[in-house]
């Protein structure tokens, strides 16, 4: 599971910030401490960026950049179709005891229209609720009073996240997540500079 987390994590954030290079990639992720709750090797990102770009999911172009050669890559509509795949079935699938891939995908959903954001988590609504009944469970027969106790933590965490999602949906249904919340990081944001280099990337490419 863990290198399908990595993977989406990679192609998602090339999918936000293209063109970009490793660097970007890699400083942009660790940002978001990847290392501690996606199970993400730092040193694991390049090999992950050139692992995707052999195998047809990202194109990568050597670009001459102020005297330096850089390492450039975009999306390949092959790695679109992969990014949708690892997101949906992240978004929409319900597991009570490992929520890493969910929170992957969910660090992506300016990737989604609002329409889409709202289909995938209200799915992932219905498997919640589902989950949520399913562990609410009084006495389990034959079981020990800690393991009972166990099933309990569970539950309310699942009773948590079912919460949480309800008003998550809300937000999405009034626009206020998503790809089009109108959000602009600060002005000492790193992202400035990495929208800076984007624009050249693009006129080197010729975009």
């Amino acid at each position: 599971m863990a290198g399908e987390e990595t993977r989406m994590l990679l192609l998602g954030a090339v999918a936000l910030f293209e063109p970009v290079n490793g660097y970007q990639i890699r400083r942009e992720l660790l940002s978001w401490q990847v290392d501690r709750w996606a199970h993400t090797n730092p040193g694991s990102i390049y090999h992950g960026l050139g692992a995707l770009a052999a195998g047809g999911h990202l194109r990568r172009h050597d670009l001459a950049d102020g005297g330096r050669t850089v390492a450039v890559y975009e999306m390949t509509e092959t790695g679109r179709v992969e990014l949708d795949r690892l997101m949906t079935a992240a978004l929409e699938t319900v597991d009570p005891y490992e929520r890493t891939a969910f929170h992957v995908a969910f660090s992506m959903l300016p990737l989604l229209d609002d329409e889409r954001a709202h289909r995938a988590l209200t799915t992932r609504l219905a498997g919640l609720e589902a989950s949520v009944a399913e562990l609410a469970v009084d006495d389990p027969v034959g079981v020990p009073p800690h393991a009972r106790r166990s099933v309990v933590l569970w539950h309310d965490l699942a009773a948590a996240e079912l919460a949480w999602l309800r008003e998550t949906v809300r937000l999405v249904e009034r626009g206020e997540l998503g790809g089009a919340t109108g959000w602009t990081p600060p002005p000492d944001d790193p992202g400035w500079q990495m929208e800076a280099d984007r624009s050249r990337y693009r006129a080197l490419l010729g975009r």
